[in-house]
């Protein structure tokens, strides 16, 4: 597996150049020079089953220098690049540190977290959909697609398990409502402007104490946010999260033990 990531790490290098458009379809991704080369296959891999326009926004997960830029440049031609000045002076003045001294802790020792704290800050659409960067798309994503002309309620895929690191009781007495299971957050659309970013931070910080630090916080936090709320959930036969082949579905998500596809075989696919 480290050697085939390596191989496609080089081979993202030779990915043609995909344009970004002002007024496409609006799609954040949360990357740096760990997962650049995953983001470009994960583009790769839409704009190859789909004539949709699409806007792509490169949100810094704190490790971009000029060398990333210009690659971005080269590659997303188009595509807007949110710096960490920018998501810092966002921060500043939408989460300031002297309010929200836990989840500043959190984005220095837990990348993931920032999908929540440096994404949903950004000024622009109050709609916004993420994506993870560990993901392959093998038809149109119609329904994706949908959603992003006329975003109306949350949307996420299925998991093919629970993962969410703490326990429906302590979820749903701090966020006082029915927790869906199975919510898989590779795709997630959220509406920054109704994230309670008081209710985050007490969250967080309760959870920790509570029960334990975790690898899924940043999923049982949306999780808790969205919970019975009225959303679109993508078909798990089709949206599949930890998938075991290539017969079926318009996404995988690769996950767990999928992760040896994901880096043997699908890339190459491609």
């Amino acid at each position: 597996m480290l050697r085939f990531s390596e191989l496609m790490k080089s081979k993202s290098i030779d990915l043609p150049p995909v344009q970004s458009y002002n007024d496409g379809l609006e799609i954040y991704f949360l990357t740096g020079k760990k997962y650049l080369y995953q983001t470009l296959f994960c583009i790769q891999s839409l704009v190859k089953y789909s004539n949709s326009k699409f806007k792509f926004i490169l949100v810094d997960d704190g490790t971009f220098d000029q060398q990333l830029t210009d690659r971005v440049k080269m590659q997303l031609p188009g595509a807007a690049i949110i710096t960490s000045k920018m998501i810092e002076q966002n921060l500043k003045n939408i989460l300031p540190e002297s309010s929200y001294p836990y989840l500043h802790h959190k984005r220095k020792v837990y990348a993931h977290i920032k999908k929540l704290t440096d994404i949903h800050t950004l000024p622009g659409n109050q709609w916004k959909l993420v994506l993870d960067s560990d993901m392959l798309f093998w038809a149109e994503p119609v329904k994706m697609i949908e959603w992003l002309h006329n975003p109306d309620k949350p949307l996420h895929m299925v998991d093919s398990d629970n993962s969410y690191g703490y326990t429906n009781q302590l979820m749903e007495k701090l966020c006082g409502r029915t927790i869906r299971p199975l919510i898989n957050v590779g795709a997630i659309g959220l509406n920054s402007g109704e994230i309670n970013w008081n209710n985050l931070e007490k969250w967080t910080k309760t959870l920790e104490e509570t029960e334990g630090k975790t690898y899924y916080l940043e999923q049982a936090l949306s999780a808790m946010l969205i919970a019975d709320i009225p959303s679109t959930i993508l078909n798990a036969d089709e949206y599949i999260v930890n998938p075991d082949d290539f017969s079926s579905g318009i996404l995988h998500h690769y996950v767990d033990l999928s992760k040896e596809i994901y880096f043997t075989k699908a890339w190459q696919l491609v």
